[in-house]
């Protein structure tokens, strides 16, 4: 009957998310992405994890992997030598003649038998405890390289991307190494080489029937569940899209937690995950149901070769010419050989489903990167800050073009700000500089020096961002601030944050810096948030400064004290700022309006107000808007005080 492997700790050092057995020959309850008629290129997986396994200037692991291989050589000899050892003691316990004497009793042959024994398991434990080491390394490393690469990879990338997929990607792929490992070098290469070594043995010892007979049921067992399981992976590949899909719904839904509250959408989004878990329903049942007929199926095969064997062993004795100890002999090796095949079908799948995994993890990093160094480029050299862009033309796609040709110039230390209506390509600008795209022609210069002809590293390092949408990392408010310079010390942070106008309110908080702001930052309000937005980038100090729609979202009362602070971490800085609200550019030494694309006019509020163009009727626009704002919060609060007023015990009091 076909068994699962025991779920120790020491067989999987890579924890499954679930209990990684399904039962008898099952399979492992995780999931693939793969389509039903993807190609995956199983061979390459494996070159691709060779050199992780035989690291260069790695002495010590290439030495635990020749041990391990050593040792698993060990286990195998022992393991075939104990039923011959089994047997012999059994002829040696047995009547001499028909009168039913004791006979000497065999210590040493027991004794080896029990030697024996040990050292296979022993060899077995001690070669996964040596390689274990050698598989962590190479899961971490490959995890590693795949998670630096995915920074690497544009802004485009990641927007077609869904994060929770791509997780779930390297989990796949970290626990496909240790999987595919394990069985294929601890389970499935020494079961064939033990099957060749017990078929030599018995062909030697007895006659060809039994080596023969071995085989062949063998090799009916294994096309059988090979057969039976490649037929399966309808129902698993079913499994694995819609347990991926459900994945994806779930974390999209809970990052997006108040948008749900705002709409009252959670009974959709229940529906929307029901859905999901429902199909996976009914392939999981399909999927155990035709696993019990696989199992079923292995049984009988097995069961009618271990009796035609049996049925020569004892034909042999009643000829005479085999003993009781030879009949325990061969039982005890089919039992043997059988042991291993039982997870055949387990194994197969896993190494199957590990491979996979591991292509698909491998294939992320055959994704090339968009914006990419150029080869030999030097860091960006130090200056002043000067922004320039020349003729600059970019596009999203090919047939979406947002920029047409703009050019302007922002002189060190002073402010340029840009402003236009929803889809202009403010945004578009400060992304470019940032070099999170290059520009389809023209050239983007800072301090003289094409942004695509120095590192992006250095480059990003120079210019300190604050977003509309300011994101934090579900930690501390310290750790949030001290992002924008790592390793710098509390007195540095505590000295941003006042800078920022945020260091009192923190002080104000039960745990003060250690608190934790919460998933996305949450648990902090938006004038919050964007005050330790400016902290961090303050820490990092940047000659370059970005505000991008940096007060939008933010009421009057604080959108005033937030500029208030933005005009300190300006002060002697080359300020780029993309604005909405005219009334937060009336300072810019610049004004740019842009207009589909281009550059519609251009200079100072007052100017800009005098050509009664563009700019001036956008400035019309929102003073009437927030006058119309401030009138309709006047009545609101005239009719508040007319309205009658109701004490406790109901009467109504002027």
């Amino acid at each position: 009957m076909a068994r699962c492997l025991p779920c120790t700790p020491g067989r999987f050092p890579f924890p499954p998310r679930r209990p990684i057995c399904r039962g008898l020959t099952g399979e492992p309850d995780r999931v693939s992405s793969a389509a039903p008629h993807a190609r995956e290129n199983h061979l390459g997986a494996l070159i691709r994890i060779a050199p992780y396994l035989w690291p260069k200037g790695e002495t010590e692991l290439r030495i635990r992997v020749v041990a391990a291989l050593v040792l698993l050589a060990a286990a195998k000899v022992a393991n075939v030598l104990v039923p011959i050892l089994y047997a012999k003691a059994v002829d040696t316990l047995a009547p001499k003649t028909g009168i039913a004497a004791a006979a000497t009793i065999p210590v040493a042959l027991i004794l080896g038998y029990g030697l024996l024994r040990v050292m296979s398991t022993g060899f077995g434990e001690l070669r996964n405890a040596i390689f274990a080491k050698v598989q962590a390394r190479a899961g971490r490393r490959v995890a590693l390289e795949v998670f630096e690469h995915l920074h690497r990879l544009s802004m485009r990338f990641h927007m077609d991307r869904a994060t929770g997929g791509l997780s779930r990607v390297i989990e796949r792929g970290v626990r496909g190494i240790a999987t595919s490992l394990n069985f294929l070098l601890f389970n499935i290469i020494p079961t064939i080489v033990e099957i060749i070594l017990v078929a030599a043995i018995l062909w030697w010892l007895f006659a060809a029937s039994f080596a023969m007979t071995m085989l062949a049921t063998i090799i009916a067992y294994v096309a059988f569940t090979l057969m039976f399981t490649n037929w399966r992976l309808r129902f698993r590949r079913t499994m694995n899209q819609t347990d991926e899909e459900a994945n994806t719904k779930a974390v999209d839904s809970l990052l997006n937690y108040e948008t749900v509250k705002y709409f009252n959408n959670e009974t959709h989004e229940a529906r929307r995950y029901e859905e999901s878990l429902t199909r996976y329903e009914r392939a999981y049942v399909r999927s155990e149901t035709t696993l019990n007929l696989l199992n079923a199926g292995q049984a009988t095969i097995m069961a009618i070769g271990l009796t035609i064997t049996m049925l020569l062993a004892g034909s042999g004795i009643a000829q005479g010419h085999m003993t009781v100890g030879d009949f325990v002999l061969v039982n005890s090796y089919l039992l043997q050989i059988y042991q291993p095949l039982n997870i055949l079908g387990f194994a197969y799948r896993e190494i199957k489903q590990g491979l996979t995994d591991m292509e698909q993890m491998f294939t992320l990093l055959s994704v090339p990167a968009e914006v990419q160094d150029a080869p030999g480029a030097p860091p960006l050299a130090k200056g002043s800050g000067e922004i320039r862009f020349e003729d600059v033309r970019f596009g999203y796609r090919p047939d979406r073009v947002i920029l047409k040709g703009v050019s302007f110039t922002v002189e060190p230390g002073r402010m340029l700000a840009i402003v236009g209506p929803t889809g202009a390509g403010k945004s578009t600008i400060s992304r470019l500089l940032f070099r999170f795209y290059d520009a389809s022609s023209g050239r983007v210069l800072v301090d003289g020096q094409d942004v695509r002809g120095v590192t992006q590293a250095s480059l990003r390092q120079a210019i300190g961002v604050v977003p509309q949408d300011t994101v934090l990392f579900n930690d501390t408010i310290r750790y949030n601030i001290a992002y924008g310079r790592p390793g710098a010390t509390d007195a540095e942070v505590e000295a941003a944050a006042r800078a920022a106008q945020v260091h009192d309110f923190v002080m104000r908080l039960p745990e003060g810096y250690a608190t934790r702001v919460g998933e996305r930052g949450l648990k902090l309000s938006g004038g919050e948030k964007q005050r330790v937005a400016i902290a961090r980038t303050i820490l990092k100090d940047p000659r370059i400064l970005i505000l991008d729609e940096a007060t939008s979202a933010l009421d009057t009362r604080t959108e005033q004290e937030i500029q208030t602070a933005l005009r300190d971490v300006s002060r002697n800085r080359t300020t780029l700022v993309i604005a909405h609200r005219l009334s937060t550019v009336v300072e810019a030494d610049e004004i740019i309006v842009l207009q589909d694309g281009q550059i519609a006019e251009r200079g100072t509020h007052a100017s800009l107000i005098a050509e009664d163009g563009l700019y001036a009727e956008m400035w019309r626009r929102q003073a009437q808007a927030v006058a119309a704002a401030e009138a309709a919060a006047r009545a609101q609060a005239e009719a508040d005080m007319a309205r009658p007023r109701v004490n406790r015990l109901g009467e109504t009091v002027k």
